[in-house]
């Protein structure tokens, strides 16, 4: 990305009633963020969805400005940006609709042909969230996983410390810019951070620091990772906000079940309850259900599958639907076989020990 070009990017990203859903809309129509804001007013009211309150001030030469000082602190602190077309732009982000349209990150990430999970949960974790955690991450080692949170208090510390501890990869997605670290007392862990893995943001230095944009910065932590697991939560709180964008993203939600008596297990429970999450009860369920592969395991040679693997009549129906439609939902393969859920979930998992089909992402099923 060229200095003028992150000049535009960003003076549109400063633009106050501009967010990133409209701003990549705008640039989708205009070519660039450059004749975005050089774009005459009447023909950018031409644009579907684009109204008279939303390119207020677009044309304010502040927005420029303010760039060309943000740009002076990106240079002096080695931040890296990418644009959401950039190569460099983490791949399972580009896919989410309101994913920001430039991203900062310090550090020495690398999300090329990685695993990648986020770790969320209360911030008043207890000693068996914290031994869940830390077993969860020890147990995903082999897999090289990367190790997404938060950065804050309880759970996310937790999930950073087990990666460094395992030499893992890990990223911090931060709520404010990269001028600044909250809490204060977690300063002492951002050199260690930095050196296995690094730092997240879309805000900027000069962004003041404000409670909403703790919940705006759960849509990276969701949008980056491929699944999100929930240890403990309360009845409310932002790890469930982070589930929820996580099911809108169709990715993957687990969490961990607690008595019901216990304050800190009553989201995680009604995330199972109302089917809006795995219920996660062995760390070893994450590979499994996404079906990860070991290093050595990709590298083995193929192993012929049985000729003749005997299926019943439900296995037979089910085999068929799915070698005429590729992937499927578990709820589609009901629906179009004609048997309820309980059915159809019991019997795939009798088809996955034949070897016949397997689970992927995304509660989908296909055939081996």
């Amino acid at each position: 990305m060229t200095e003028k070009d992150l000049l535009y990017r960003l003076a549109l990203q400063h633009v106050p009633n501009i967010g990133d859903i409209t701003a990549k809309k705008l640039i989708a129509v205009c070519g660039s963020a450059e004749a975005v804001l050089k774009e005459k007013k009447q023909n950018l009211l031409k644009i579907d969805g684009v109204g008279e309150v939303t390119i207020t001030g677009i044309h304010d030469s502040n927005h420029l400005k303010l760039a060309e000082e943000e740009i002076k602190f990106i240079k002096e602190n080695n931040i890296k940006v990418s644009f959401f077309r950039d190569d460099n732009y983490p791949e399972k982000l580009k896919h989410c609709i309101d994913a920001p349209i430039l991203l900062f990150e310090t550090g020495t990430i690398d999300l090329r042909n990685k695993h990648i999970i986020s770790i969320v949960g209360t911030r008043k974790i207890t000693t068996s969230g914290i031994a869940f955690c830390e077993s969860l991450v020890e147990q995903l080692a082999h897999y090289n996983p990367v190790i997404v949170s938060g950065f804050a208090y309880g759970t996310d510390i937790t999930a950073h410390k087990a990666a460094i501890k395992h030499n893992l990869q890990t990223i911090g997605c931060l709520a404010h810019g990269l001028n600044q670290i909250y809490p204060k007392t977690h300063k002492k862990y951002m050199v260690d951070v930095e050196g296995n893995g690094g730092f997240f943001s879309d805000f900027w230095s000069s962004d003041a620091f404000d409670r909403n944009n703790f919940l705006k910065r759960n849509r990276v932590i969701a949008g980056v990772s491929e699944a999100t697991i929930v240890i403990e939560s309360a009845e409310k709180g932002g790890s469930l906000v982070t589930a929820d964008i996580a099911n809108s993203y169709n990715r993957d939600v687990f969490a961990v079940p607690g008595r019901v008596t216990d304050s800190q297990s009553i989201g995680c429970n009604n995330l199972i309850k109302h089917q809006n999450a795995h219920m996660l009860t062995n760390p070893l369920d994450i590979p499994y259900l996404l079906n990860w592969q070991l290093e050595e395991e990709k590298q083995m040679p193929s192993i012929q599958k049985q000729l003749f693997v005997e299926l019943d009549d439900t296995e037979k129906l089910i085999y068929n639907f799915l070698k005429g439609n590729n992937k499927e939902l578990l709820d589609s393969i009901a629906l179009n076989c004609n048997l309820p859920i309980f059915k159809v979930s019991s019997t795939l998992l009798n088809m996955e020990l034949k070897g016949v089909v397997r689970p992927l992402p995304g509660k989908l099923f296909e055939i081996v």
